[in-house]
């Protein structure tokens, strides 16, 4: 069991009116595949990259640095199932940088890339996201 995490009140909030509405003749329920520009799926992959970010003991921030695989399934929320590549970036983590604004290690000895998979549930109306899996190797 894994307990519920909602990140801080700022992270929370979720617009869905970027999110494209599923097909008609999919049902709740049923995972489908989703474009992986889907800006949805982009602020669910970086709540994962939170997620994995704020469990890591490593000095630097990552950050999601391609998605190569989304699936959502509807079920009260949207629930993300990401295969998502993260790289090191230049940015520790003492200096709680927007990720935004942090690029990539350029650095050899410093590069790392994992490659993750998240499962994001976000339930707009009350504004919580939780991420019952990230596993990153």
């Amino acid at each position: 069991f894994k307990p519920l995490i909602c990140l801080t009140l700022m992270f929370c909030v979720v617009s869905v009116t970027n999110v494209s509405p599923p097909h008609s003749t999919i049902r709740p329920g049923s995972p489908v595949p989703v474009n992986t520009n889907n800006p949805g799926v982009r602020k669910a992959a970086r709540f994962g990259v939170y997620r994995y970010n704020n469990s890591s003991n490593d000095l630097f921030l990552f950050k999601e640095s391609q998605i190569k695989k989304a699936m959502v399934q509807i079920v009260r929320g949207l629930k993300y199932m990401l295969h998502v590549e993260i790289k090191r970036t230049v940015c520790e983590k003492r200096d709680h940088s927007s990720l935004d604004s942090c690029h990539f290690q350029r650095e050899k000895n410093l590069q790392r890339m994992l490659r993750c998979y998240f499962e994001v549930w976000i339930t707009p109306w009350t504004h919580k996201v939780h991420i019952p899996v990230a596993h990153c190797h």
